[in-house]
C-alpha cells in the first residue's frame, strides 16, 4: 500500500478538528499529522512538519486564514492548501485561490465530498464548485460587476470589514490581525472609499448588513 498523505488541520473549533481528524484517519490513504486553532501556532507547526495537505478555515480566532495561506506557501511551498469553511464560497474562494489554496469546500458538504476534495488537491488538481469556476472566468475576462462591489476590497480590507460587521472595534481588530490601530483606520478609510460610503456610521451599518447576509448563507 502506498504511503498515506499527511494532513494538517487549522480550525478554531475543537469539535470541527476532532470530527475532521476522525474522518481523515478512517481513510486508508491519508492521516492527520497535526492541528492548530490559530494562524501563528499553525504556521510554526506547518514549517516544522511539512504536511502534504493543510486544511484551513478562513475565519480563525487569531490571525487571518487568507494571510495564513500566503504564509504557508512561503514557509512550506511543497504543502498543498485546501479551504474548508462555512462562509460564502462566492465571496472567498477566488481570494483563497489567489492566496495559494488549491481548492475550496464547504463544511455543509457531505463527508464524501470533503474527502474527495482533499484527494483532488493532493493529486495536483483544483477543487471548486462550478459557480466559482464561472466567477473566476468572469474575472479573467474583465467582466466585473461594480466599482463599489465587495470584490474590489483587498484581502486585508475585507478582513477589517468582516470584523467590523461582527462587532469588533478598532483595537480588537488591531490585536487580532497584529497591526496598529492607525493601520486599521487606514483600511477603514479605504473600504469607505471603495464602497462609496459617506462616513464611519454608514460603514458600520453596511458592515453589519453584509455580515448578517454572510451568516444567513452559512446557516442556510
Amino acid at each position: 500500500m502506498s504511503e498515506r498523505q499527511s494532513i494538517f488541520i487549522v480550525d478554531d473549533h475543537p469539535l470541527v478538528r476532532e470530527w475532521l481528524g476522525n474522518l481523515i484517519n478512517q481513510q486508508t490513504d491519508m492521516t492527520i499529522c497535526g492541528e492548530a486553532e490559530a494562524a501563528p501556532e499553525a504556521l510554526s507547526k506547518i514549517e516544522a512538519l511539512k504536511p502534504d495537505v493543510v486544511v484551513v478555515d478562513i475565519m480563525l480566532a487569531a490571525g487571518s486564514g487568507l494571510e495564513l495561506l500566503k504564509d504557508i506557501r512561503r514557509v512550506s511551498p511543497e504543502s498543498i492548501s485546501l479551504v474548508l469553511s462555512m462562509h460564502d464560497e462566492l465571496t472567498y474562494a477566488d481570494r483563497a485561490l489567489r492566496a495559494g489554496a488549491r481548492g475550496y469546500v464547504s463544511k455543509r458538504d457531505t463527508t464524501k465530498k470533503i474527502v474527495n476534495a482533499i484527494r483532488e488537491v493532493s493529486a495536483g488538481r483544483v477543487f471548486v464548485s462550478p459557480e466559482v469556476q464561472a466567477q473566476i472566468t468572469e474575472r479573467y475576462l474583465g467582466n466585473r460587476t461594480s466599482s463599489s462591489d465587495i470584490s474590489t476590497l483587498s484581502d486585508r480590507e475585507l478582513e477589517v470589514f468582516r470584523m467590523l460587521g461582527q462587532g469588533s472595534d478598532t483595537r480588537q481588530i488591531a490585536d487580532s490581525l497584529s497591526i496598529s490601530i492607525k493601520t486599521v483606520q487606514v483600511y477603514c478609510t479605504r473600504v469607505r472609499e471603495k464602497l462609496g460610503l459617506a462616513g464611519h456610521h454608514e460603514l458600520m451599518r453596511e458592515a453589519f448588513r453584509w455580515w448578517e447576509q454572510q451568516a444567513g448563507k452559512a446557516e442556510a
